[in-house]
């Protein structure tokens, strides 16, 4: 008898098309974050939070940038927890937040 040939995971180039671009979109967001803080005035946003925000927004970058590290040094296709996506997505919601913001304050950076 031969064994039945084994089929190739397709759940690995899903995870990929769709991880990776969702990775780089939290990148984009949290830079985003950062360069609106360094133009946001007092008006909009008071300087300890704005502090807070930076602190937690470089936090991200740097969690995003280990995620990345160990899905490159795992062995095959690595997904990533709830646990770990939703910090960085309440994080992008507070940059949109910050960007309407200073559109209605009339500074666009």
């Amino acid at each position: 008898m031969v064994p039945a040939p084994s089929l190739p995971d397709p759940t690995g180039p899903l995870l990929e098309q769709l991880l990776v671009p969702l990775l780089k979109d939290y990148e984009e967001s949290f830079d985003r974050g950062l360069l609106l803080l360094e133009h946001c005035p007092d008006s909009v946003m008071a300087y300890e939070q704005r502090e807070l925000l930076r602190e937690r927004l470089e936090e991200a970058r740097r969690s995003l940038a280990a995620a990345r590290a160990l899905r490159a040094a795992a062995p095959s296709p690595m997904g990533l927890a709830m646990e770990t996506l939703t910090p960085w997505h309440r994080l992008v919601v507070e940059v949109w937040t910050l960007s309407a913001r200073l559109r209605a304050a009339g500074i666009r950076p």
